[in-house]
This record gives C-alpha cells, sequence and structure tokens, in this order.
C-alpha cells in the first residue's frame, strides 16, 4: 500500500508523460469557395454580418479564430443596399485627412451616390478583426456596384442575402 506522499508523487510522474495537444485544422488555400450574394433589398447591417461571417470561417466546422479559413465573397447590386430608418439621411462617415480642420462628413446618400461599394467594404470593415488577419481577410472581399462582376470564371455559388 502506498502512502499519501507516493501516490502523489506517482499521480505527478503520470500526468508529464500525458500532454494535451490543441488540434489545429489543416487550412487548404486551393478549396477556397467562391459565393456571389446578390444585395438588392438588402439590410446592410445584415448582409454585413453574413458576409463576416463567410469571410472568417465562421460558416465551417474547422473554423479557428486566428486562421483564415474564409473563403472568398462577390456582392453585386451595392447601390440598391438598403438601410432602415432615417440613416439614409441621419447616418454620417467620417474621414480625417490628419490636417487640421480635416475632416470630411457624407451621409448614406452621399455616399450611395458617389461610391456604393464603400457602403459593405465599411459595414464589413467593422466586423472583422483589427489586426494583420482582418486585413487579409479584406483582400477576400469583392464588391461591385452593379449586376456584373469580374469573377466569372471562379464559378461562384449563388447565396441568398438574409433580408
Amino acid at each position: 500500500m502506498l502512502t499519501l506522499a507516493a501516490r502523489l508523487i506517482d499521480s505527478t510522474s503520470l500526468c508529464l508523460d500525458f500532454e494535451m495537444k490543441t488540434h489545429l485544422p489543416k487550412v487548404n488555400l486551393d478549396q477556397r469557395k467562391w459565393h456571389v450574394i446578390d444585395a438588392d433589398g438588402a439590410v446592410l447591417g445584415r448582409l454585413a454580418v453574413q458576409v463576416a461571417d463567410i469571410l472568417r470561417g465562421k460558416n465551417k466546422p474547422v473554423y479557428t479564430p486566428h486562421l483564415d479559413a474564409g473563403d472568398f465573397v462577390i456582392v453585386v447590386n451595392a447601390e440598391k443596399v438598403r438601410v432602415t430608418g432615417k440613416k439614409e439621411t441621419a447616418k454620417e462617415y467620417m474621414s480625417y485627412s490628419g490636417w487640421k480642420g480635416g475632416e470630411k462628413y457624407a451621409t448614406v446618400e452621399q455616399v450611395r451616390a458617389k461610391q456604393p461599394e464603400r457602403l459593405i467594404e465599411h459595414a464589413v470593415k467593422g466586423m472583422i478583426p483589427k489586426n494583420r488577419l482582418g486585413r487579409v481577410l479584406l483582400t477576400k472581399l469583392k464588391v461591385f456596384k452593379g449586376p456584373k462582376h469580374d469573377h466569372s470564371a471562379q464559378t461562384p455559388a449563388v447565396l441568398a442575402p438574409s433580408k
């Protein structure tokens, strides 16, 4: 029969032989899919959440927060995205030139008239990590203001936006 001290020593030696290993999935860059989403009539925030989840790979069983396991996303008809409430005129986007008095404000209406792609890009950018991984994820987002896109050679799968 072992004494209590002998049991403790014996149990710690067993623990030293056994190592816990974290499973890291292999990110296969060849198996990345392309998805196309039509933003016509989709609510901006709901669309951005859906796009951000696909970019990060949260829709896959191999999701890991610090790895880029997501797919490419093409968003078409960015000019027809919808905002709710009074955001069309009340919501403002601010840009700063770095100079004194260099702040510029633009409403959703003004941004939609000049560069409607920026609406979706800005919303998605706010929903991904603010680090090197986030900058890599944003390169997989392709936004077009009209119904045509340049990535038909990748044969993207059509996804319905969450309305």
